[in-house]
């Protein structure tokens, strides 16, 4: 198996299908979730939407990066994201969540080996291994902040 094979697979694990690490994934917890619990807010906490959003807005970027070489987003608007008001717009939202990640998860696949050892847009960055690195292990990180608000707002709700 290639490198873009195992980072694509580690990626598709994390957001839509694995088991290995957490026992569990981002489809799997917020599939079932209704938009009332997603955005309960439990004291100074984020809501589940508002992390669950906080991923989706570094996958669409790194997408981008992966199309057209431009680093488009920022740190500082990574959690500033309108309020969900509605299922529709969870159900909506949660949709464009899966088909960006599938659709960065076949960029992954389809990179060549030399890739991932160049800069991932400019040197401060790092490698492009190192940002899809970075973005698993991140992606794992708030998966666990989400199982954990799913247990905190499910006394609350």
């Amino acid at each position: 198996m290639t490198k873009s094979e195992q980072l694509a697979n580690r990626f598709r694990e994390v957001i839509l299908n694995g088991t290995w690490i957490a026992n569990t994934n981002f489809k799997n917890q917020l599939e079932n979730t209704n938009w009332q619990l997603a955005t309960i807010k439990v004291e100074s906490l984020n809501t589940i939407a508002v992390l669950a959003q906080h991923i989706h807005y570094y996958i669409v970027g790194i997408k981008n990066v992966f199309i057209n070489g431009k680093l488009e987003i920022r740190d500082k608007y990574s959690f500033n994201f309108p309020p969900i008001e509605s299922q529709d717009q969870w159900e909506d939202f949660l949709n464009k969540f899966w088909n960006d990640t599938e659709e960065l998860v076949q960029l992954i696949e389809k990179t060549p080996e030399e890739q991932w050892s160049k800069n991932f847009v400019d040197q401060k960055y790092g490698s492009y291994l190192r940002n899809i690195d970075g973005m698993i292990e991140h992606s794992y990180y708030h998966l666990g902040q989400i199982v954990l608000l799913k247990k905190l707002a499910t006394y609350s709700f």
